[in-house]
């Protein structure tokens, strides 16, 4: 008898009798249906190592707690890549650009072998300050400010599994913690700080309304993934969480972290850039509470919702902002935006677009024309 590691959501895709904790096919085969989290328990029992749920039904084994660690290291602050370098200017360069992207200069043990070989002869203060003397220094904050949070936010999830000494740390986040805190133990009670804050309803709903990228509603914030990073970062830190609980999807456009309760839902609409008003294709929620996860498929819709004032989601300075606020300007000088409650499908949303006398042209709202 074979037995299949199936989501509790796909119930309805097979056909057979309940039978225990699973259910028997008409195949003889026995399909045990996994929730959240359940999977990667099972996991661990089976190998006697810490798993992390890498998307909805799978969960990574390591072979070692060092490429765990590393794992979850890239999945908060993903590794920048090292410029090419040929000589001495352009492997100054590739360490400007180092300095730029992580707010901090980088140690000889990060660097590639190629770049301590053209910069051997230089003194680690004189390469500092032609480091230094080249490198914004606007973003070299802003990439410390982020750096130090990033920091925060993998010692805060580290925390689920039980935290190491600092020696057991990814050489990145222990290069950043030295740089960025007074100690590890100063930087462990404040990501300890930050995690205690998911507890406090006020305080979420606060950082939801106050975030600078994102769509605020009565019950949720709505994020697209490129304004994510944006977001404060006790909300990136909630999002992270539902992630390590149930594993995220592989393809998602908007997330959805709720502030009535604790749940996240990633949303996918394959066609956000494109489409100026995109229709959903799939929907992969969990509850962060019972750790219950849902998915709903919106394949065979023929009346699926749709997303109405697309800059909202993104970060104001988000290149594509504009040109998506400019369509959202128009629609509600013609109109459109009336009747919210009828407009939140793609039957409704052609309704008034009748009704108006309007049709779309990509991301130009232009008068309906009429056949004769």
């Amino acid at each position: 008898m074979s037995i299949a590691r199936l989501k509790r959501w796909e119930r309805n895709q097979i056909k057979g009798t309940e039978y225990g904790d699973g259910i028997l096919t008409k195949r003889r085969t026995f399909q045990h249906l996994y929730a959240a989290g359940e999977l990667r328990d099972y996991v661990e029992e089976a190998t006697g190592v810490r798993c992390v749920s890498a998307a909805p039904g799978i969960v990574y084994a390591f072979k070692d707690d060092a490429a765990r660690l590393s794992y979850l290291a890239r999945q908060v602050a993903p590794d920048g890549e090292w410029l090419a370098s040929e000589d001495t200017a352009s492997a100054i360069t590739s360490v400007v650009a180092h300095l730029e992207q992580r707010g901090r200069m980088p140690q000889l043990e990060e660097m590639p072998q190629l770049i301590i070989s053209l910069l051997g002869h230089l003194r680690p203060a004189e390469l500092k300050r032609l480091a230094e003397q080249e490198a914004d220094p606007a973003k070299v904050e802003r990439s410390a400010e982020r750096g130090a949070l990033d920091t925060l936010l993998f010692l805060a999830l580290e925390l689920f599994h039980g935290r190491g000494p600092v020696s057991s740390l990814p050489l990145p986040v222990q290069l950043d913690i030295r740089a960025f805190f007074p100690s590890y133990t100063e930087a462990c009670q404040r990501a300890d700080r930050l995690l205690f804050k998911l507890r406090d309803d006020a305080y979420v709903r606060r950082a939801m309304n106050g975030s600078i990228a994102g769509k605020f509603t009565a019950t949720a914030l709505y994020v697209h993934r490129r304004a994510l990073h944006r977001i404060p970062a006790v909300l990136r830190l909630y999002e992270q969480c539902a992630s390590i609980a149930a594993g995220r999807p592989g393809e998602w456009s908007v997330v959805k972290l709720r502030h009535q309760g604790r749940g996240v839902s990633w949303l996918d609409y394959p066609e956000f850039d494109t489409d100026p008003h995109p229709r959903i294709a799939a929907s992969y929620a969990v509850d962060l509470k019972t750790l219950k996860s849902s998915f709903t498929s919106y394949a065979d819709s023929t009346n699926r919702p749709l997303l109405h004032r697309k800059h909202e989601f993104l970060a104001e300075d988000d290149p594509d902002a504009p040109k998506y606020r400019r369509l959202t300007d128009a629609e509600v000088r013609a109109g459109l935006y009336e009747s919210p409650h009828l407009i939140g499908t793609e039957d409704g949303w052609e309704r008034e677009l009748v009704r108006c006398e309007r049709e779309l042209r990509g991301h130009r709202l232009v008068r309906r024309t009429t056949s004769t």
